[in-house]
């Protein structure tokens, strides 16, 4: 059942972390940091699956406890929330997408064919010409290592590798109802795409 991998893979893989790791600094009089993977999609919307959606933003929201009910005893906690990046889950993706008989160009930034726009996550117009993935870029793994390790050291809670993000959720927070509009043709376009390189699951 994909709901209860994701919820396992997603959430609980946090909380049991910090279950055994919050009470040992505590005992020993630690200053602990703690760091959640968790997604933009924790913050925005991931097309397509549900539960991938769902669980990334309860991971946000364990985070967001954490960093609140904790403060006082000295843990330090962070939220990394990156949009794509080259990971063997990604290339996998891709692989799925290449079975399925969709462009891969198109899905990895490439340059698709269309040139259609679009209203993106936050609210603007962007050229599809260049698939989902293209739109912002696909991080590679030491720029979200770089990324969060500055994070850190800045204090930050919430750690954006894809710095656009930070402008999406101003759009969503700022305007819900024309964010939600702006998904949905986001959709329209890359739907499918999306579908055919992610997991099948139900509501």
């Amino acid at each position: 059942e994909l709901w209860e991998e994701m919820w396992h893979v997603n959430v609980m893989s946090h909380i049991y972390a910090a279950r055994h790791l919050f009470p040992l600094w505590k005992q020993h009089k630690m200053k602990g940091t703690f760091v959640i993977t968790a997604s933009a999609a924790g913050l925005l919307m991931q097309i397509g699956v549900l539960p991938y959606h769902v669980t990334k933003h309860a991971a946000v929201a364990v985070a967001d406890w954490l960093a609140v009910e904790h403060y006082e005893d000295g843990v330090s906690v962070h939220c990394v929330c990156p949009q794509l990046v080259r990971t063997n889950m990604m290339t996998l993706s891709m692989s799925q997408l290449n079975n399925s008989g969709k462009k891969n160009e198109s899905s990895i930034g490439d340059g698709g064919d269309d040139g259609d726009v679009y209203s993106s996550r936050d609210g603007t117009t962007k050229s599809s010409n260049d698939g989902p993935a293209g739109l912002d870029g696909i991080a590679e793994p030491k720029e979200v290592a770089l990324a969060t390790i500055k994070g850190i050291e800045d204090e930050r809670f919430l750690v954006l590798p894809h710095p656009q993000v930070k402008k999406y959720i101003a759009g969503k927070g700022s305007d819900y109802d024309r964010w939600i509009k702006g998904m949905r043709k986001f959709k329209s376009h890359f739907g499918d795409m999306v579908k055919a390189s992610a997991p099948k699951s139900k509501l």
